[in-house]
């Protein structure tokens, strides 16, 4: 997963990967702090074997929104509006995040998705991939000075490729929730493994 490259990063070596629609569930069916656990072991793991050889800045950044993408799926709570706006004051700090404001206006989704969060999977799925994608882009505009230009490039790009994202997290949720719903109900995987099942996305086929 993490060496299945989707789109390669501005400034970087590093690129998004089917990680990126997978780190976001591990909170959901393993609990918050074991799921966020998971997503940073993996990571670490993937960069021991693989990202040694050649690592930059944007390889360390790119552990971190994983991990908040992580935290926002996993449960409705109060500080799923807290990062992004903590992201969004960030980049406007910046000279060249202040020259670009409208490009933090992203992060208002996370925000809007919160209030719709528990009704609508697809606003969680919105809500955790723009989260990750806000804790990414207020590291981006420190560590690399991209310029102003690059930035407003990317607002159609950031459009399509969240987009995807986020139906990539909904549709692998909804996959891997009734996967482990039927292995339990087999006994194939043991109930003590305590998997949190949503029973809103499990399909009764007769």
């Amino acid at each position: 997963m993490l060496q299945i490259p989707i789109a390669h990063l501005v400034g970087s070596k590093s690129a998004f990967t089917l990680f990126d629609f997978l780190a976001p569930l591990a909170g959901a069916f393993i609990g918050t702090l074991p799921g966020i656990f998971a997503v940073l072991m993996m990571q670490v793991l993937n960069f021991v074997f693989h990202g040694f050889s050649n690592p930059d800045i944007g390889t360390l950044i790119r552990f971190f929104p994983p991990l908040f993408a992580c935290l926002y799926f996993s449960k409705n709570r109060k500080i799923n509006l807290v990062i992004p706006i903590i992201a969004i004051i960030a980049f406007n700090l910046n000279p060249i995040g202040s020259s670009v404001w409208y490009y933090s206006l992203y992060w208002l989704i996370p925000i809007i998705c919160y209030f719709f969060y528990d009704h609508s999977l697809i606003a969680r799925s919105l809500g955790a991939t723009f989260t990750a994608h806000a804790v990414g882009g207020a590291l981006w505009i420190y560590a690399f000075s991209l310029p102003q230009s690059v930035w407003i490039g990317l607002i159609p790009v950031v459009a399509i490729e969240r987009s995807v994202f986020a139906l990539g997290i909904a549709v692998s949720y909804v996959g891997l929730n009734n996967l482990l719903n039927y292995l339990i109900e087999k006994e194939i995987l043991s109930r003590k493994f305590a998997v949190i099942i949503n029973p809103n996305y499990v399909w009764h086929l007769r």
